[in-house]
């Protein structure tokens, strides 16, 4: 049951993260939630997981990406003087 309760959830927050990235509303994963919380704990637990862990991957990633950009944006100042 637990590998089909993850399936859904991994599922569910990739549609979820499409349906946000879409419209804008970045809270609309709550509302998911609070609907899954009324027939399933135990999908909207595994559910709002998947949505924590690929919000921060995206935050993280956003970062290092910046970082590297900062990086090569100062070589390249360095590089024309």
């Amino acid at each position: 049951m637990t590998d089909t309760i993850n399936t859904l959830a991994a599922k569910l927050a990739e549609d979820t993260l499409k349906v946000m990235d879409e419209t804008g509303d970045d809270r609309f994963y709550m509302e998911v939630g609070n609907l899954l919380a009324a027939s399933s704990q135990s999908l909207e637990e595994a559910f709002l997981t998947e949505i924590r862990v690929r919000l921060s991957e995206r935050q993280a990633r956003q970062f290092v990406i910046k970082r590297l950009t900062d990086h090569r944006s100062k070589l390249k100042a360095i590089e024309k003087q």
